[in-house]
């Protein structure tokens, strides 16, 4: 995937992913190994 190999579409995309999780309510202090873990599993498919 496009997002995969260029470092500004895989910021973007943390991006995004923080964004949900704020909006969500996630705990702050937990988001960012969540991040971690949410940009590892699209990486796997």
């Amino acid at each position: 995937m496009d997002w995969q190999k260029r470092e500004a579409a895989r910021a973007r995309m943390r991006l995004l992913v923080k964004v949900l999780l704020t909006k969500y309510k996630y705990p702050p202090d937990k988001q960012p190994d969540t991040v971690k873990k949410v940009i590892g599993q699209a990486e796997c498919s």
